[in-house]
């Protein structure tokens, strides 16, 4: 399986709908649309992650690295992971979990609450 990104705005929200596989192959891709994203003035930005199917540790880099760009240019990065996680068909934030790394992350079950400036976060 491949992998494709959709760019979609909600308001300031610049939105990448991410699906199929994150790898070592593929997930310079997602790197690259954020990097264009900020590039064209951007500094919100919701990564839809929820019909990701598999990511390895590539794929994790990647969004530690959109985190960290993010941050630099004093911008804001959200993740919509499934509220379930695995059992809702995407295991990415059992990934984040298990690496130890899903606390650095605002994630959110849909793109309503993720675009939606009083909404609160899920727990990690």
């Amino acid at each position: 399986m491949s992998l494709k990104v959709a760019e979609d705005e909600k308001g300031p929200w610049a939105v990448l709908q991410v699906s199929g596989e994150m790898d070592l192959v593929t997930s310079p891709a997602v790197r690259q649309h954020v990097h264009d994203a900020v590039a064209d003035g951007r500094r919100s930005v919701v990564l839809d992650l929820s019909e990701v199917r598999f990511c390895d540790s590539s794929g994790v880099g990647v969004l530690i690295a959109a985190r960290r760009l993010m941050r630099s240019c004093q911008g804001r990065l959200r993740l919509i992971l499934p509220a379930q996680g695995a059992v809702d068909g995407s295991h990415v934030n059992r990934v984040l979990a298990a690496l130890g790394v899903r606390r650095l992350f605002e994630v959110y079950p849909d793109l309503r609450t993720a675009v939606d400036e009083a909404a609160a976060p899920l727990s990690a």
